[in-house]
């Protein structure tokens, strides 16, 4: 039991305390949904939710909400590791004690490592029911699955997803102003810095770029350990090392190959735990499956994967340096930032010997089909890029079709299709 004069110091402390210097990220959301529902903040180890937090708050503050009207609490420091549902019901009661003028009014309440909390769906879905109150939670992937969520609070709230930088957060905080008309040398400073965007965007990493590789690999080794070993009693640590090895190395990934790939080094996995250990991996949001596009949903789910890593730093800490491949991953982590649901929305296609990387649908429709090449004229794009784009247009009658370059921008007829060519800085920069 948490006693009532730490409660009293931890709001208090909050109330005199300066927020954080901040990185303003892109991600907007509302604050004021008008239903009753939690708003569930959730996203890869380390990739800044705790800032957003701070940035949700900070943002309410300018919008003229007084700050006695937040409550921001860590419920990872001491002494809140023993709290329970009914010490998150006395700190609201003292709350309200302490401010009584917020009981006529709507407050803010973000309650930060949520998952430390037994029985905290309770109190959420309980403190909603009774007070004009909007709640925001977030806390470790290990625990805090979009959809266990889902299930633990009934349906009563919204995950927001935050991921590593995007390209436009990647450069605000390197200090580097985007201007609609550049110079010869504003132009290849852009282009550096989107060399180094490529390498990943992990906050820490950005921050601390001569730590990159010590960084992500400890990212990655908490991961594997708390969110996947820990969480599902993985036994063979080494074949689960092992198959992001082969993630990492194998873009396409057939499990059947992979089995066999093991079985030729002495080691015996089924089938079904290597599918397991590529699900855990996805729940951490660490590694996502892309699936080749069917009119079909078992042909979808039968297909072979793309894999793709959320962050392009677990290819380089596992050797993997292609800056081809390092462009197609930025592209698929910024489609999902922008909010299209993998294997839902978002597939890739492939026909025979034609591929696309990306395959966008809306509805029963093939909205968008996107290609990405590193190349900086038309003379460097392959035939097959245009080939392949051609081919699918056909097949769906999509006539949205677009090729990201590394810096080449034009628009081309190929067989009475129009091509639009666009250098990946640009277009991710579009929104």
């Amino acid at each position: 039991m948490i006693d009532r004069e730490t409660w009293i110091e931890i709001i208090k402390d909050f109330q005199e305390s300066s927020l954080p210097d901040l990185i303003e990220r892109e991600k907007k959301i509302d604050v004021d949904i008008p239903i009753k529902r939690a708003i569930s903040i959730i996203g890869p180890r380390r990739t800044g939710k705790t800032y957003f937090m701070y940035q949700l708050i900070s943002n309410l503050i300018r919008s003229g909400i007084d700050k006695s009207r937040l409550l921001y609490i860590n419920l990872e420091r001491e002494p809140l590791a023993i709290c329970d549902s009914a010490d998150l019901s006395r700190l609201l009661n003292i709350f309200y004690e302490i401010y009584p003028e917020n009981l006529e009014k709507k407050c803010y309440i973000f309650l930060d490592e949520i998952q430390n909390v037994e029985n905290w769906e309770r109190f959420v879905r309980t403190a909603m029911d009774n007070r004009d109150i909007q709640i925001f939670i977030s806390g470790s992937s290990s625990k805090l699955l979009s959809r266990e969520i889902s299930t633990s609070m009934r349906g009563r709230t919204i995950s927001e997803e935050i991921y590593p930088f995007s390209f436009r957060e990647f450069l605000l905080a390197r200090d580097f102003k985007i201007e609609k008309y550049m110079s010869t040398s504003k132009k290849l400073t852009l282009l550096n810095l989107l060399n180094k965007f490529l390498l990943g965007s992990y906050p820490e990493v950005v921050i601390y770029e001569k730590k990159r590789e010590k960084i992500l690999s400890e990212i990655l080794d908490v991961t594997i350990y708390r969110d996947i070993i820990e969480r599902y009693s993985v036994k063979n640590i080494k074949a689960l090392r092992l198959t992001i090895t082969g993630a990492a190395n194998s873009p396409y990934f057939s499990v059947h190959k992979f089995s066999n790939y093991l079985k030729s080094l002495g080691i015996r996995v089924s089938k079904n735990t290597i599918y397991s250990y590529l699900e855990y991996l996805n729940d951490s949001m660490i590694l996502y499956q892309l699936r080749k596009f069917s009119k079909s949903y078992k042909e979808i789910y039968q297909s072979i994967p793309k894999l793709y890593f959320v962050d392009n730093g677990f290819l380089l800490i596992q050797g993997i340096k292609h800056i081809g491949r390092f462009m197609e991953g930025v592209v698929f982590v910024e489609l999902i930032r922008r909010g299209f649901k993998i294997n839902r929305e978002l597939f890739y296609y492939k026909k025979n010997e034609h591929e696309v990387d990306f395959l966008i649908r809306e509805g029963a429709e093939v909205k968008q089909l996107i290609q990405v090449t590193y190349a900086s004229g038309r003379d460097e794009i392959e035939k097959r890029e245009f080939k392949s784009l051609v081919k699918a247009s056909d097949e769906f009658g999509c006539k949205n079709l677009l090729l990201i370059t590394w810096d080449y921008e034009d628009e081309m007829n190929i067989n009475g299709k129009t091509i639009k060519c666009i250098p990946l800085w640009k277009w991710l920069l579009s929104v």
